[in-house]
């Protein structure tokens, strides 16, 4: 009879162990370097919500590949109105495989959803998870074991293109794709408080399993940037150290390697969270080693997220108010940074966990290879440059003026959630107004596009006709920073420099050399001041004073006859 209590404990270890296998991944159940399929994710997800009621899984917009995206919410109060939420808690919002050949996110989320489900591990109290569960699904659908030569594993991965083979990490702020699109709805209805964005990373060998980047924090603003600098990112880093993990900023060298010093990585808004904070959330980048193993590379981005989670719950009052009064720094007539540089003089030193680098001669080919020798680890202080400085500001205006005919940027303002007021009477308006003064093209494509940079400009003061029906935009509004990085031409992801307003760049009327002979003479005859420019330059410039053409060209571009439209930009500013 004794033996029947030992029976009846190995039964119930067995049912117990039955039913924690229903919740076990993809990734758990494989051979530590197998990732779960675009299918596996959201059926596993399903399960977890038909099962646990603090889980809901959401269909959103549609991507390119003809497929929704999937968010996944854990909300221990099981409640999943973000109208409601969003006042009550903090949101933290995990993106993964946008390079979906870079799946360790995909893994880890799946893990982390099930943990919490279970109680297995911390439970937040303060904040709710939001989780697309897969980004960038035609590249996860395009799985190969190849195009990621220099990854040590998944077995099998996703392609780092989309369906239309856009790298979706340079669209944010362009959004030439669906993914991005409804990623910008997802991101506009949970209004995240913390942003997190899954990836591997690709370049030098070093010790680290995992590096991150948080969001620059002098672009960020100082209210909120110093807190994260100062506060949050030392404090997640210190947890990670507590759980055996040591991280580094995401190592982006100024030279070959690592021990010759690095940067900080700059995110424009073209990037995940360059974006996401023109809205004013902190945002970090998980960047795991390429070369370390796959089941290694899935833990410690499930550690990180932890962490953060850890940190947002405990701190979320605080996160929220220092969101707020962020806000305030970008108000009419104050001072905005469209261009920024790594500020040299501020050089400082961290400790780095490298490997020590030679050159060898190639056995591939005829020249000599980069060689990092594992056998010979290193602790060592390497440079490294956090801060960035301001090179262009402009002042912040007080409106913006936008003609209705760009109808493309004005339907991308209202769907980052700017509100606009029509014109209700054809009127002139003093207006600041650009002309473009410079700028260079990038000759080969690059994410659909000829990019443009370097972009300088003149501005003059001008009364300009607009029409009934045209935009008048506030700048004391909520996505000011946004306004702002896109409607400024100079601005490194301004629409100018990605080619929405190309059509002003093209010069539409021109003139017969023959007929314009007679016209030229006649208005240096006329306009004497017109004249005396025009001696000036040819006294000054002994290639103009050669080139007839050109000649002719200055005069008919300094008369009336000139089209206005011309580089002549055609967003104003009222300040």
């Amino acid at each position: 009879m004794r033996f029947i209590p030992n029976l009846l404990l190995l039964l119930s270890f067995s049912i117990l162990a039955q039913k924690n296998s229903k919740y076990d991944t993809f990734f758990e159940k494989g051979n530590g370097n197998q990732s779960s399929t675009y299918e596996e994710t959201i059926r596993y997800y399903q399960v977890l919500a038909n099962d646990f009621a603090t889980i809901q899984i959401k269909e959103m917009g549609m991507t390119d590949s003809g497929k929704p995206l999937h968010i996944v919410i854990f909300n221990p109060e099981k409640e999943f109105d973000f109208k409601k939420i969003k006042n009550n808690k903090a949101v933290l919002l995990i993106n993964n495989g946008i390079h979906a050949g870079e799946p360790d996110g995909i893994d880890a989320s799946m893990q982390l959803y099930r943990d919490l489900a279970l109680s297995k591990i911390k439970v937040p109290k303060n904040t709710v998870l939001v989780c697309i569960a897969v980004y960038n699904i035609g590249g996860a659908l395009n799985r190969n074991s190849t195009s990621r030569a220099n990854q040590n594993g998944p077995e099998e991965y996703g392609f780092r293109g989309n369906a239309r083979n856009f790298d979706l990490n340079r669209d944010f702020i362009k959004s030439d794709t669906k993914n991005t699109k409804s990623f910008i709805e997802i991101f506009h209805l949970t209004h995240p408080d913390v942003f997190i964005d899954n990836h591997v990373s690709n370049g030098s060998d070093y010790q680290y399993k995992l590096t991150y980047i948080m969001t620059q924090h002098n672009k960020l603003g100082t209210v909120l940037g110093n807190y994260l600098n100062e506060e949050m990112m030392p404090s997640i880093v210190n947890d990670l150290q507590k759980k055996k993990i040591e991280s580094t900023p995401y190592v982006n060298t100024f030279s070959d390697t690592p021990d010759k010093g690095f940067g900080q990585f700059f995110e424009s808004p073209r990037y995940t969270t360059g974006y996401t904070s023109l809205f004013n959330t902190i945002g970090f980048v998980v960047e795991t080693h390429m070369l370390k193993k796959y089941a290694d590379r899935v833990k410690v981005t499930y550690e990180y997220m932890r962490s953060a989670i850890d940190f947002t719950d405990t701190n979320y009052q605080k996160i929220k108010m220092l969101r707020v009064q962020n806000e305030a720094q970008y108000l009419p007539n104050k001072k905005y940074t469209i261009k920024w540089e790594l500020d040299t003089t501020k050089k400082t030193t961290i400790p780095f966990l490298g490997f020590e680098a030679s050159y060898k001669k190639s056995d591939a080919t005829t020249g000599n290879r980069l060689f990092y020798d594992r056998t010979k680890p290193y602790k060592k202080d390497v440079s490294f440059i956090k801060e960035f400085k301001a090179v262009k500001e402009i002042e912040i205006p007080k409106y913006y003026v936008l003609p209705q005919a760009f109808w493309p940027v004005i339907d991308l303002l209202k769907h980052n959630g700017i509100i606009m007021k029509t014109i209700e009477n054809d009127t002139l308006i003093t207006v600041e107004r650009y002309r473009i003064a410079d700028f260079k093209t990038t000759p080969n494509a690059y994410e659909g596009h000829y990019l443009h940079r370097n972009t300088s400009v003149k501005a003059t003061t001008e009364k300009i006709p607009f029409r009934k029906g045209d935009f008048l935009i506030s700048t004391q509004q909520k996505g000011v920073k946004y306004l702002i990085e896109t409607l400024e031409p100079e601005g490194v992801d301004s629409f100018f420099n990605w080619n929405f307003f190309d059509t002003l760049l093209q010069q539409k009327e021109g003139y017969s050399d023959y007929v314009f002979e007679d016209t030229a003479a006649q208005l240096l005859k006329d306009n004497s001041t017109l004249k005396s420019e025009f001696e000036a330059l040819k006294a000054k410039d002994p290639t103009f004073n050669n080139n007839p053409e050109a000649q002719l060209d200055w005069i008919y571009k300094h008369s009336v006859y000139y089209e206005k439209a011309h580089l002549n930009y055609p967003v104003c500013r009222i300040l």
